[in-house]
C-alpha cells in the first residue's frame, strides 16, 4: 500500500504544481495554455482521489466517467465540482483540438478561481480515503 499512498501524493502534489503553472499562464495572458493546465491539474487530483479506491484508465474520458461513477453518483462528492470537472474537461478539448476557439479573461479567471477551491477539496478527499484504506 505504500507505493499506491505514494504515487497518490505525487499526483496530488503534481496537481498543485500544475495549478500554479496555470496561474503564472493566466498572469502572463496565455488563456488556452492556462485553460490546459488548469484542466490537468484537476485530472492528477481526480487520478490521485480515483487510485484511493484502486481505480485508473489510461484514457481522459474514462477518468472522468469513474470520477463521476464512484464520487459524484455516490454523492460523495458535490454534483457541481462534478459538473465544472465535466466543463473543463471540454473546454480543454475544445482549445486543444478546435480552430477559432477564443477563451475570454473574465472566463478563464473564475475557472481559475473555482480550480483553486477543486484541487484542496479533492486532495483533502484523497487523503481521507487513504488514511481509511490504510486503518483495514
Amino acid at each position: 500500500m505504500k507505493e499506491i499512498g505514494d504515487l497518490i501524493k505525487h499526483r496530488l502534489k503534481r496537481a498543485d504544481e500544475t495549478l500554479g503553472d496555470a496561474k503564472i499562464l493566466f498572469d502572463n495572458s496565455k488563456l488556452f495554455s492556462a485553460v490546459n493546465r488548469i484542466y490537468y491539474a484537476m485530472f492528477y487530483a481526480v487520478n490521485g482521489l480515483l487510485l484511493t479506491k484502486g481505480l485508473s484508465s489510461s484514457k481522459h474520458s474514462g477518468v472522468l466517467a469513474l470520477f463521476n461513477k464512484e464520487f459524484i453518483n455516490k454523492g460523495i462528492v458535490e454534483k457541481d465540482i462534478g459538473r465544472f470537472y465535466n466543463e473543463i474537461f471540454e473546454f480543454r478539448q475544445k482549445g486543444d483540438y478546435k480552430d477559432f476557439v477564443k477563451f475570454e479573461e473574465k472566463d478563464v479567471e473564475k475557472w481559475l478561481d473555482e480550480a483553486t477551491k477543486f484541487i484542496p477539496q479533492i486532495a483533502a478527499l484523497a487523503k481521507t480515503c487513504l488514511k481509511v484504506s490504510n486503518a483495514k
